[in-house]
């Protein structure tokens, strides 16, 4: 589900990548990013790290264990019997796993500890500038004349793939997907006409946009993102049932006790209103926000109740 872009760290604070977590010592605490490193979720955990270590007075590594859609990384946590194990994960590619792998030995809302909302973001609807359309009605009707038409993603069970399949089945509309295996070659495509629409990242789109490449009809999110407030969310535009937030929340290892959950959440919180990693995570387009371990765990259910019901309406498949 995840945009591979490049991040490079300054913060010469935080250990990366070289401790496995069955060599956990004490006053060290693992912030495992289940996705290779340039992920949002490693951005996060790349941010925050410097003043969660200087917070809570213990050493912050952060490793990242990229493999099978997260699921190499998050069963590591799982696993773990280090109680000072956090993970950071991107909520929809997560709940989705088990509607995909009937098999799997992990579920998020059973196999870890709740910690945290972190961040959120808006994935926005766009279309080739040769489309002939300038409004999201004009968008739905286009649509309803052509529903032989293709959208684009980075391949199957991705965020582009759902939000797109969300937004037809609660409009009554029909598309045909073209999966790609990257996102670049899925915009390339895009803005040579060859395909009529894909949902992007808002922070990826809008440059797009302001260079003429591409127009943008409207967010994902049930109201304006803060940081773009000249882009409309669809629900306003005719889409009264459409919602979809692209969101990451923080879990730990099952070993971790309600009071060791309770700081980490505090820690949490007091690192994302520094200036610094606010000012950072902002510019990629993040809001900012945490929540109790319940109201966590609540989300997630309801996410995964969502995107089951999108999965199997649109028979969607992994490759």
């Amino acid at each position: 589900m995840l945009n591979r872009r490049t991040f490079l760290s300054s913060a010469a604070a935080i250990a990366c990548c070289a401790t496995p977590l069955a060599n956990a010592q004490k006053n060290v605490i693992h912030l495992l990013i289940p996705f290779s490193a340039g992920t949002t979720p490693d951005l996060l955990a790349r941010a925050i790290g410097p003043v969660l270590q200087e917070r809570l007075g213990s050493t912050v590594v952060v490793e990242n264990k990229a493999g099978a859609s997260g699921i190499l990384g998050m069963r590591s946590v799982a696993q773990s019997g280090d109680p000072s194990t956090l993970m950071i994960v991107p909520v929809t590619t997560a709940v989705t796993l088990p509607h995909f792998y009937k098999d799997l030995d992990i579920d998020l809302l059973r196999s870890f500890t709740p910690i945290t909302h972190l961040a959120s973001n808006s994935f926005v609807l766009v279309v080739n500038n040769s489309l002939p359309v300038n409004s999201f009605a004009d968008f739905v009707q286009w649509v309803r004349n052509n529903p032989g038409s293709f959208y684009a993603s980075p391949d199957n069970g991705t965020d582009h793939h759902l939000f797109m399949e969300l937004l037809l089945q609660s409009l009554g509309l029909k598309m045909q997907h073209a999966p790609y295996k990257r996102t670049a070659p899925a915009i390339n495509d895009l803005i040579a006409g060859q395909i009529a629409a894909m949902f992007l990242p808002i922070q990826t789109a809008v440059p797009l946009r302001d260079g003429g490449r591409l127009k943008i009809l409207g967010s994902s999110l049930r109201n304006r993102h803060p940081g773009f407030p000249d882009i409309p969310a669809l629900a306003e535009l005719g889409a009264k049932d459409f919602h979809a937030e692209p969101w990451f929340g923080v879990w730990g290892s099952p070993k971790m006790t309600g009071e060791q959950a309770d700081r980490f959440r505090a820690a949490l919180a007091y690192a994302i209103e520094q200036p610094a990693v606010s000012s950072t995570l902002s510019k990629q387009g993040l809001i900012l926000r945490t929540s109790s371990g319940v109201e966590l765990n609540r989300r997630a259910k309801e996410e995964s109740d969502t995107w089951s019901r999108v999965i199997k309406a649109a028979n969607i498949k992994p490759e």
